[in-house]
């Protein structure tokens, strides 16, 4: 079994949810959502980046999101800003949830290329501590190093709602990134120090002034854990052709999401099979080159095609994948190589 090393999760959004259940959620498996230790051990699922995102408060109708999101075009509205006072408890929960984990067992929080590879040899899941959204990060930047003696080691500055640090793209179909402004001052300076701290940028989410901002300011590569490509797909969350020149130019990486609404090229969310997903690989290794394409899942956040199902079925896709004409050592790049070699150009051997 190919191990998978995986640019993007949601579990730690399900027990933060039902905090109450933890123990069956993740020690056990309750046969829901996408992850637990399970089905992860079953999967080949060598670890990955564990998400902190905080929910927008005003987003209480999921069911009518979904079914705006299966009857394009649509364009949803954005979320308002959620202030750090409210942010912060909802971030601590969530770490807290993820050293709950690695008090378990079969789990380690990794600060460190070398972390992850002790963890791949031994068969423990290895967790990047991440941020989607700097919610829990003030503008004076003293929580990020708080953050970061805690274990954290990649931040997004957005999901898709404005934060003191820039503004992420609304969920529209079809739509262009080009949705507002860059980064604001405080964001830049978030860039800046994240750069000295080895901190990876995760640029996913973000929309598209605010990524040219970011390459012009960090001297790191130029990464989105979880993210398509627009030529295929006509989403604002998907990446245009002159985004990914700048990944490849900077030797940077595209986690391939495995969200239904991101891969279908006529954007409904509803599940159609797994030929969008290779429409939208081979695509990703074309323009960016095979040493910058893994993935980056969106497990636990969003819906995914039916032939994957959940962790446990990595092992299908990588059949599938296998079938479509990818050798041995390429899978073995998007599986899980292509993502150690980019954190060792981000963080340091």
């Amino acid at each position: 079994m190919i191990p998978v090393f995986d640019g993007h999760n949601d579990v730690l959004l399900r027990l933060f949810r039902d905090h109450g259940r933890r123990e069956e959620i993740w020690l056990t498996g309750e046969g829901k959502g996408h992850l637990d230790r399970p089905r992860m051990k079953a999967g080949g699922f060598a670890g990955g980046f564990f998400a902190v995102y905080i929910p927008s408060p005003e987003i209480t109708d999921l069911d009518a999101l979904d079914k705006a999101m299966d009857a394009p075009p649509y364009d949803l509205h954005l979320p308002g800003v959620i202030p750090v006072g409210l942010a912060m408890p909802v971030a601590l929960a969530k770490v807290g949830h993820l050293m709950w984990m690695e008090r378990q067992g079969g789990l380690r929080i990794v600060r460190t290329v070398g972390d992850i590879r002790a963890c791949m040899a031994d068969g423990t899941i290895a967790a990047i501590l991440h941020m989607e959204g700097a919610e829990a990060i003030g503008a004076d930047l003293d929580a990020l190093h708080v953050w970061h003696a805690a274990g954290l080691r990649s931040v997004g500055p957005v999901w898709s709602r404005p934060t003191a640090f820039g503004h992420g793209v609304p969920f529209r179909f079809p739509g262009s990134p080009d949705t507002g402004p860059g980064l604001t001052d405080a964001g830049k300076r978030l860039v800046r120090e994240c750069n000295g701290l080895k901190i990876m940028i995760d640029l996913s989410h973000l929309n598209e002034k605010g990524f040219d901002d970011v390459a012009a300011i960090s001297d790191a590569p130029l990464v989105a854990t979880h993210s398509n490509a627009h030529a295929v797909t006509p989403s604002t969350r998907n990446l245009t052709d002159r985004q990914l020149d700048a990944i490849r130019e900077s030797k940077g990486m595209v986690g391939l999401n495995f969200a239904t609404v991101f891969l279908n090229p006529d954007g409904r969310k509803s599940p159609a099979g797994l030929d969008p997903l290779l429409r939208h690989l081979d695509y990703l290794l074309d323009r960016l080159g095979e040493d910058h394409v893994g993935f980056g899942s969106d497990f636990d956040g969003a819906t995914i095609p039916v032939e994957i199902g959940d962790a446990a079925g990595l092992p299908r896709l990588i059949d599938v994948l296998r079938a479509h004409g990818y050798g041995e050592p390429l899978l073995h790049k998007i599986a899980h190589q292509n993502w150690l070699a980019l954190l060792e150009r981000t963080w340091g051997a």
